[in-house]
């Protein structure tokens, strides 16, 4: 069997067939050569390090099946250089074992980008759960197992990945993590943690377009029409922000015909609007207006849908916005099109949680900074700094925000250096892949 091209559920029979319940692919530090834990294994490895689009030398892929859940837990690391790799947990459908591991490559590497450019001393990193076929999601049994399952895997990975929340993944659930490690952020204030940052990200979305708006010299956001994909959290705060600065005209779009309805209800007035769309719906991207806002799903910016946006600006809080890099980056240009890289705009997310170690408190400054126009590590300026270096090299602003987010990923914390790439080591030395389950301290009744 291809394992590449198999279903996650394939991934965990022939794991299981061949004894095993945890796995890895890294990278050797010393030969750049992938390394697996098991032969099963080799071949990922070798179309992950054969990947030009997704791979960057990523430090690690770790793989085990929940022994509570029988679910395929991951998690992936880009460079740990600055610090762990810190990146939110997601809960999420794929048709096979690529899917989700270029899944995991890319949003590890952006979640790094997004730290470095962000001044934050952490490194890339991103957990992702298969879903599996015909689970009921939600019975709260079902998700109590998941994510409890996955609070020992963060346990068992020692501290080399810190976890937080992302799609799919509910407050909720990481106050289950939160019941089986302590490398996790974004928890419940209820237990210490910072909260939802869905708020913050939003206000960071808009100081990003604001910044857009500058750099073309096309005014502020009084007057301005705007187009929305996705009608989820970030995109109800980010409204309210938008309605506060004066825009003329918001036309919003969602495959949720709840959140569709409770929008209309929310926001009655004549210059807002919203409206039901299938799956397959592109007519969002066809909407005059002054800036599209991509808050649904990633890849939306594609061959299929840059042709038809009639926007100057395309800034949102999805991740991963551009189906390929590269070309589709390209073509934005080429239409004249001002992108918005989605990992400077839609930081505030782990800026929130970050530092959840050290404390919160409310209007906090080193928060706050990310927001304003002063600091050199803020949104607004590191938007304008990307835009202005973009200028002057010929690059894309995606090309230039990666080159930045690169120089700053090569920097070592200034404590604890490469310690992360120490703890994988470790793993790899001890014998992780072949230890016993880590056991739970409530069901001895510790």
């Amino acid at each position: 069997m291809d394992l590449w091209t198999a279903s996650p559920a394939d991934l965990i029979t022939a794991l299981r067939r061949e004894g095993l319940w945890r796995g890895y692919v890294i990278t050797d530090a010393r030969t750049g050569e992938p390394k697996s834990s098991h032969p099963l294994l080799e071949p990922i490895g070798q179309a992950v390090v054969a990947d030009r689009r997704d791979y960057h030398r990523h430090e690690g892929c770790f793989f085990e099946i929940g022994r509570e859940s029988g679910h395929l837990l991951t998690a992936y690391l880009h460079w740990t250089r600055r610090g762990q790799g810190a990146g939110g947990l997601r809960f999420w459908d794929y048709a096979t074992v690529e899917d989700l591991v270029r899944d995991g490559l890319r949003l590890s590497r952006g979640m790094g980008h997004k730290n470095a450019l962000a001044g934050l001393w952490w490194g890339g990193g991103k957990g992702i759960v298969a879903r599996r076929p015909g689970a009921d999601y939600r019975d709260p049994a079902v998700r109590e197992g998941v994510y409890r399952d996955y609070g020992r895997f963060v346990s068992g990975l020692c501290g080399c990945y810190v976890t937080a929340e992302d799609v799919g993944t509910t407050p909720g659930d990481m106050a289950w993590i939160h019941t089986t490690t302590r490398h996790t952020t974004c928890i419940p204030k209820a237990l210490g943690g910072s909260g939802n940052p869905s708020t913050l990200t939003a206000e960071g979305v808009v100081v990003a377009i604001e910044a857009a708006l500058d750099f073309l010299q096309l005014g502020e956001l009084a007057g301005k029409a705007v187009a929305i994909q996705g009608l989820g959290n970030v995109s109800s705060f980010m409204i309210e922000e938008l309605l506060a600065r004066g825009v003329e005209r918001i036309l919003a779009v969602d495959v949720d015909e709840r959140r569709v309805n409770g929008f209309a209800d929310r926001y009655p007035s004549s210059q807002i609007a919203a409206r039901r769309v299938g799956a397959d719906d592109l007519s969002i991207f066809s909407e005059p207006c002054d800036v599209l806002v991509p808050n649904a799903v990633g890849a939306i910016l594609n061959p299929q849908t840059i042709p038809l946006i009639q926007a100057r600006i395309v800034c949102g809080g999805a991740n991963n916005q551009l189906a390929d890099p590269v070309h589709d980056a390209a073509a934005l240009q080429a239409r004249g099109i001002l992108y918005v890289p989605d990992f400077i705009a839609n930081r505030m997310g782990i800026v929130n949680c970050a530092n959840e170690q050290y404390g919160y408190f409310a209007e906090d400054p080193a928060i706050r900074a990310h927001l304003g126009r002063d600091d050199a590590n803020g949104i607004y300026r590191r938007c304008q700094e990307v835009f202005a270096r973009a200028g002057q090299s010929g690059r894309t602003p995606a090309a230039e925000a990666e080159v930045l987010a690169d120089e700053l990923g090569r920097a070592l914390h200034p404590i604890w250096g490469h310690r992360g790439r120490r703890i994988i080591a470790h793993l790899v030395d001890s014998g992780w892949d072949r230890g016993a389950p880590v056991e739970d301290p409530q069901r001895r009744g510790v």
